[in-house]
């Protein structure tokens, strides 16, 4: 198959002959769409965003994504919407409307600001605007504050508005694709047909969210003879409460898992704010963050403390690693060929008290120097259990084994945990690099068990 279809702005369209590496963003452009901008090539300042229509139960829902990061023939089935479709009839979307009254500035950023706008303006259930859906978009201006304004100054849509009744019905399922122009995209709706395409192209890259895939096509200028894509699989979105664990599926975005489990991992909800913005974690998938194997990640830290397990699949059959055994070294997994990862499971009961902190130069949509997270169990005022997962500090996510020894069975007391941070900050051999030196790097190591400690103490008074 050489063509793929979509629906863009309310109308059918058909691309052929496109390489599959080709960005929607770069697509909409030469088709004279210029409304959405690309600004950084990576997903991190939002003047690309497009809306995207995913299935929401019975009914469906907008998303803002960024379209740099998305390949064409990703696209297939779906529906797909800028800022040039939002206006009607000639009249200006109310979002525009609003950003028309002194939100936009140079315009540069503009659309993106709008296109994320209107996907919380159309968020089912909303009361007033979660500015957080905003956290993707830079403005190059600092004119956040008329920005802001503009965002809370919205009502809320009539029922009569276009995309308000199409939000009534469901979206599109995901079909099956077999795109082919030089290169091969390939889309399987099942664990055991995505098996037998990676027989076909054994040298296949496996394609999830594409938010870190993308940035190498666009910056490293990355090519493969086929690609994987794994978002029809439905084995990989599994979300299930057992007595002795929650299994979440590793095709999940973090905005599905943060909006389904809603707040029943504390640790996971600590964590869900700091990964990158809204944009990005609409397609980020927990599968594909752990998959890179980034000792920088800030996924598999909190996994970790967690006690998390991951569920491998292969033709053969699945297995399961505790997370700690799966990271082989930098940017290396256990995964042995032909196999994916099907799942994570965290243990229950978890851990009373946890706590997730990242430290960066920004304090949103940055990359970790350092990242930790704790879980804690206490009994009559000793550390039964302490797990600690870090990031940033070794080639690896790690686990900081001497440190949990070190405080098993002694008191959380001030004097405790400050021996332990002399212990933390000496269990690792962080590298100097631009984000941080290594001497920075074992001080925070310290500073945030320390951090937690006063933090559990303000709890228990």
């Amino acid at each position: 198959m050489d063509t793929i279809g979509f629906r863009l702005n309310g109308e059918a369209v058909w691309i052929s002959g496109v390489d599959p590496h080709t960005t929607l963003l770069s697509w909409l452009r030469g088709r004279g769409l210029t409304g959405s901008k690309e600004g950084c090539a990576e997903g991190e300042c939002g003047a690309c965003a497009v809306l995207l229509l995913r299935s929401d139960g019975q009914a469906s829902r907008l998303e803002a994504v960024n379209g740099c990061l998305l390949l064409l023939p990703s696209l297939a089935d779906q529906e797909v919407w800028t800022v040039e479709g939002l206006a009607q009839g000639g009249r200006l979307h109310p979002v525009q409307e609003a950003m028309l009254q002194g939100g936009s500035q140079c315009g540069y950023c503009t659309p993106g600001f709008v296109v994320s706008m209107a996907a919380e303006y159309y968020r089912r259930g909303r009361q007033g605007f979660d500015l957080e859906a905003l956290s993707g978009n830079l403005c190059r201006c600092t004119g956040y504050r008329p920005i802001r304004d503009a965002a809370l100054s919205l009502g809320e849509p009539p029922p009569d508005d276009p995309l308000v009744q199409r939000l009534e019905r469901p979206a599109p399922p995901l079909g099956p694709v077999r795109y082919t122009v030089q290169r091969t995209y390939l889309r399987p709706t099942s664990l055991a047909e995505l098996f037998q395409m990676w027989a076909e192209y054994p040298q296949a890259r496996l394609l999830a969210g594409g938010t870190d895939l993308g940035v190498e096509v666009n910056q490293r200028f990355a090519r493969a003879e086929a690609l994987l894509d794994l978002s029809a699989l439905p084995e990989l979105k599994t979300l299930r409460w057992e007595s002795a664990y929650v299994e979440l599926g590793a095709g999940l975005t973090l905005s599905e898992l943060e909006r389904s489990l809603q707040g029943r991992i504390p640790l996971l909800s600590g964590w869900f704010p700091l990964f990158a913005s809204r944009l990005i974690r609409n397609r980020a998938t927990l599968g594909g963050n752990l998959g890179t194997a980034s000792p920088i990640g800030d996924g598999p830290p909190v996994l970790l403390a967690l006690g998390a397990e991951v569920v491998l699949v292969s033709p053969e059959g699945e297995r399961t690693l505790p997370l700690e055994a799966f990271f082989t070294g930098y940017r290396r997994t256990a995964l042995a060929p032909g196999e994916l990862i099907r799942a994570v499971r965290i243990p229950l009961p978890l851990a009373p008290t946890a706590r997730f902190y990242k430290v960066a130069k920004r304090r949103l949509d940055d990359i970790s120097t350092v990242a930790a997270a704790f879980a804690l169990e206490l009994e009559e005022g000793q550390v039964k259990r302490l797990r600690i997962g870090l990031g940033g500090v070794a080639p690896t996510p790690v686990r900081a084994y001497r440190t949990e020894a070190f405080l098993v069975g002694k008191p959380w007391e001030g004097h405790t945990v400050r021996a332990a941070a002399e212990v933390l900050r000496g269990e690792f051999q962080p590298i100097d690099d631009h984000r941080g030196s290594a001497a920075y790097r074992r001080a925070m190591l310290g500073n945030l068990l320390l951090k937690f400690y006063q933090e559990t103490q303000e709890v228990r008074v």
